[in-house]
């Protein structure tokens, strides 16, 4: 693997938030609504350079980061991807989907102004260390002072 990971631009061209955060039933715990959000997001990236001699694939996801009175940091995977050898290793994703669901353990998604998106990836070699690798930035996203009621995801 190279000693310099590139520099990777991602969700730069449009990181936008489908405004259908709902309120529902956790059934995972106690038994108190939770909220669930949606995000759609775009994602354009070249990820060539990584890709050497030793790169048998990498596997991408996308995380969110954010804090609520509850809890000073949340992170949670919304999507993920595995790029193997002879892939196209350049990603121009649009108008993707949460491939995960994004519960919250309570109310803290409901106005929260700073849910930062970042884009992860692990080098699988074909032999050595797995290294993890964050992207070279972030987009943070505000979610919606309401609940959505009416729209399906």
């Amino acid at each position: 693997m190279k000693g310099a990971w590139p520099h990777v631009c991602y969700s730069r061209s449009r990181v936008t938030i489908l405004p259908a955060r709902k309120n529902v039933e956790d059934f995972t715990g106690p038994r108190e609504r939770s909220d669930l959000g949606f995000i759609t997001f775009d994602i354009t990236a070249d990820l060539q350079t990584i890709f050497d001699w030793n790169v048998k694939q990498l596997f991408l996801y996308l995380s969110a980061e954010y804090s609520t009175k509850n809890n000073a940091l949340n992170q949670v995977v919304l999507w993920d991807k595995i790029i193997l050898r002879g892939d196209n290793p350049k990603l121009l994703l649009k108008d993707m989907k949460s491939k995960y669901y994004f519960f919250d353990d309570g109310n803290g998604l409901k106005g929260n102004r700073n849910v930062t998106l970042t884009l992860s990836w692990n080098v699988v070699p074909n032999a050595g260390i797995l290294p993890l690798v964050t992207g070279s930035g972030h987009v943070s996203v505000p979610f919606p002072d309401a609940y959505e009621t009416t729209k399906s995801y």
